[in-house]
Order: C-alpha cells, then structure tokens, then sequence
C-alpha cells in the first residue's frame, strides 16, 4: 500500500510532464490528462462490484487504463486542435472574425472526426478484455484483477472524452475569444 500511494502519484506526474513536452502547453496537458479521473471512477466501480481487494495486479490494471485514457486523450485533443487550426486558416484569428457559432461547429466537427475512431478503439478492448472475466485457465486468477480496472475505466473514460472533452475545449475556446480577441490555437 505504501508502495502503491507512492508510485501513482509518481506515473501520473509523469504522464503530465510527458504531454507538457508534447503539447508545450499547460492547458492542453490538462485537457489530455483529465479522463485519469473518469478512468478511475469506472475503474474503481467495476472492481468494487466484482468484489475484487486492492492489489498489485489491480494497481497495475489502474496504471495501464490511464495510459489508455490519456492516449485517447491526445487524440481527440489533437482532433480538435485541428478543427481550431482550419476555423482560423478560413476565418482568420479574430473575435470579429469567428462568431461563437462557427466556433461551435468546429468543435462538433473535431469531435465527430474522432467517434468512429474512439468507438473502434472501445470496442476492441472490450472484445479482448471481456473473455479474461469468465477464464478459467492457469493464470485467469491474475488477469481478472488487471482486467477488471481496464473495462470499466475504458467505459466511463470513454464517455468521458467524446462528450465532455469536447465541450470543455469549446468552454475553454469561447473563453479565450471573449477574453483575449483571438484563439490560442495549438501548433500555430
């Protein structure tokens, strides 16, 4: 246990430093990095009602669904970030310019480019992590435990970056052409 409050701590700095080396932004790290607490929420839910103790191998299914999350993370990041780069290459970067309504769209366009992606990316997981639950070979007595963390945190993190994600860059967005006159727009 005191291994364990030691090393998530540790795993989760490093995941932030890792995408603020990437992204060179604060704020675009965050937006990657906040589905860990929806992954962990459907995490926790689905070990604690398959009656499974806190365990190395459970510690160890945790730390691998947040690699999970954060990459899908990244990529609606990226998505949307993309969809801001050609609103300001066809509108230009000014509050005059993008009305909050175009601002809109091109998020849900972002967004959109990234469903069918995210939604394969779900379900396989699902389809080779799902058989692990009712194994009953050498070994399954390990797997489930690791699993177990994997679909649930998949299922909530999910959820999470094709509905919230979105709508906190957009939030994030609007707030930045209200305050600011232009969008800070990554990799510009």
């Amino acid at each position: 246990k005191k291994t364990l409050l030691v090393i998530l701590p540790i795993v989760i700095l490093t995941i932030f430093i890792s995408l603020y080396l990437a992204f060179r932004s604060v704020r675009e790290a965050f937006f990657s990095l906040i589905t860990v607490p929806f992954a962990l929420i459907g995490g926790a839910y689905m070990v604690y009602a398959w009656g499974i103790n806190l365990s190395v191998a459970v510690a160890v299914g945790f730390i691998a669904l947040f690699g999970i999350a954060v990459e899908t993370g990244v990529v609606m990041v990226i998505y949307l970030n993309d969809a801001m780069r050609d609103l300001v290459r066809l509108r230009g970067n000014s509050a005059a310019n993008i009305t909050r309504n175009e601002l809109r769209e091109y998020v849900i366009a972002g967004a959109a480019k990234r469903l069918r992606p995210k939604l394969m990316t779900v379900s396989v997981a699902l389809f080779g992590l799902i058989p692990v639950l009712w194994s009953t070979g050498v070994g399954s007595d390990v797997m489930q435990p690791i699993v177990l963390p994997m679909i649930g945190g998949v299922l909530t993190s999910s959820t999470h970056i094709l509905l919230v994600t979105p709508l906190i860059f957009l939030m994030t967005k609007e707030y930045e052409l209200k305050k600011f006159g232009k969008l800070d727009v990554y990799g510009s």
